[in-house]
């Protein structure tokens, strides 16, 4: 590479003249962007099979595929809401279904403290299960008229009881209407349990406060049936409507619900 000279100042000696040489950091940029692109190879060429999981699940849960709260992405298990921020290495699965049992054990606990303090200990039956915590109103002579979607006035003290409970939650609440398949004197047992699905759905948002965005009515008319009917105490159990609080945790959660309540049996 030829180097040119030029004269000094007051016609002095010759100066030395570098060609501008700025390239070279180009060049090592690519070089390092290379060097990245290798070492990426290499870290793909052997596939943890667990990390690959975790990551999978870290990005599924980021664009929504899962729906959970945050994750935590250095092991990429769930985090719920109330516990981002802590100091943790994360929590499996089981853990988090240990969780979801507590917090549905704790809004069981407080209805029933609330019956027993208002004389109306007994008369709701709770189950929990991978669905959530569900309430169940047993017997339509108990809670309505007969053949009617009319409010017993029991039934309006067990709602007023319960409502403040289960308003400040987040969960969504299903309200689920239930007949005997026998002759109502009403049009059809559809119609009668959507009915009374309804009138507990309104007693329990109207005066009781919770949010009509989080709560649904439906009825399954004699569909779902607990027995065949066969006594008028059969029938009783299967005239009923259940006020279901849904579990707010992903599908692989709720499934080791009912593992985790066998084994604190």
């Amino acid at each position: 590479m030829s180097r040119g000279r030029r004269r000094g100042r007051g016609g002095g000696g010759m100066e030395e003249h570098h060609v501008d040489e700025r390239w070279m950091a180009s060049y090592m940029d690519m070089v390092t962007v290379l060097m990245c692109l290798f070492i990426v190879l290499f870290a793909m060429s052997s596939v943890d099979q667990n990390k690959y999981e975790q990551l999978k699940n870290s990005l599924a849960t980021g664009f929504g595929v899962v729906e959970a709260g945050n994750v935590d992405t250095a092991t990429g298990v769930v985090v719920p809401p109330e516990q981002v921020g802590m100091e943790a290495e994360g929590f499996t699965d089981l853990q988090l279904a240990e969780q979801a049992v507590d917090k549905l054990t704790a809004l069981k606990e407080q209805m029933n403290a609330n019956l027993e303090a208002q004389g109306l200990g007994g008369t709701v039956s709770f189950v929990i299960d991978q669905r959530g915590l569900t309430a169940k109103l047993v017997g339509s002579q108990s809670y309505f008229l007969p053949d009617s979607p009319v409010l017993q006035d029991q039934t309006i003290r067990i709602l007023q009881t319960i409502a403040p409970v289960i308003a400040p939650i987040q969960e969504e609440i299903s309200v689920e209407g239930h007949c005997a398949d026998a002759y109502t004197g009403y049009s059809s047992t559809w119609e009668l349990s959507s009915a009374r699905a309804t009138a507990v759905l309104r007693r329990l948002v109207e005066p009781g406060g919770v949010a009509p965005e989080r709560i649904m009515a439906v009825g399954f008319g004699s569909a779902r049936s607990v027995n065949d009917n066969l006594t008028e105490a059969d029938m009783q159990e299967n005239r009923r409507v259940d006020v279901v609080v849904l579990s707010d945790q992903p599908e692989q959660i709720r499934a080791l619900i009912p593992q985790v309540l066998s084994a604190r049996v």
